[in-house]
């Protein structure tokens, strides 16, 4: 088996110009195979959502894509600057909101911090102790951490699962602004096959440590539940992930969330 490649590089090392590329990207887990011989490229500015069972090896390319996994085989290109918000906000309790956003930087952190937590609408919660943060604040927080070093790969690992529905709606609103306006190239892993369609181009479907299918989703922002577009999309989706779908239940339900 050949060593892991992995690369942490300019965008344009790709010899197809795509910021992310992964080739025969093999990797287990003791005698459990957990990705085998994956390919995947991720365009410039491209936003892909990746879908899968529970333990069909969503996290665990992620994690490879963010340097935090080396084992395995294959190769793997990806910018130098790329950044990653975990389901959980992951923020020190010991220090203060701006301060946790400007982990890591140098020179004019605290107006960088600034800067990025004005992005996020959390401003005027920059000098609150994490522990006061509402779920939804908190992710806010993370967000900033991660748009403040500018990636070109923004990396985001079910960002969305613990928050409620409705605040949960409105992160998707500020995400696509945030992605609208630095035009990172975004995986977002998810188990809601909705939230996929509602902000993805392209939705990959893995089973088995495998790409299964890839489904573009070409319909303009914002997009609506009930055009015969996305409910073909919907339902495509769904049968990847094993998900049968009644004639009468075409329109978006929490019970499509149950995919994984």
């Amino acid at each position: 088996m050949a060593p892991f490649d992995f690369t942490g590089g300019p965008v344009n090392g790709s010899p197809n110009g795509c910021p992310v590329r992964v080739r025969d990207l093999e990797l287990s887990f003791g005698d459990s195979p957990l990705l085998r011989r994956l390919d995947l490229d991720i365009a410039a500015g491209e936003f892909v959502a990746l879908l899968g069972r529970s333990g069909s090896g969503k996290t665990t390319l992620l994690r490879v894509l963010a340097g935090l996994e080396r084992r395995g085989s294959g190769t793997v290109e990806v910018p130098a600057a790329s950044a990653v918000v975990f389901q959980e906000a992951r923020l020190l309790p010991w220090k203060r909101v701006w301060e946790n956003v400007a982990l890591g930087l140098r020179d004019g952190a605290r107006e960088r911090a600034h800067a990025a937590l004005g992005e996020v609408e959390l401003l005027h919660r920059a000098g609150a102790w994490p522990l006061t943060l509402s779920g939804g604040e908190a992710q806010r927080a993370g967000l900033a951490r991660a748009l403040v070093r500018e990636p070109r790969l923004l990396l985001l690992d079910e960002p969305f699962a613990s928050i409620d529905a409705l605040t949960r709606l409105k992160m998707h609103e500020l995400v696509l602004a945030l992605w609208e306006s630095h035009r990172p190239s975004v995986l977002l892993v998810t188990h809601d096959v909705d939230e996929a369609l509602g902000l993805a181009d392209r939705a990959v479907v893995i089973d088995g440590g495998r790409i299964a299918a890839e489904i573009p989703i070409d319909a303009p922002r914002p997009r609506d539940p009930s055009s015969p577009s996305y409910v073909l999309r919907r339902r495509e989706l769904l049968a990847q992930l094993g998900v049968l779908v009644p004639n009468h239940a075409d329109s978006p339900s929490t019970f499509a969330r149950s995919a994984a």
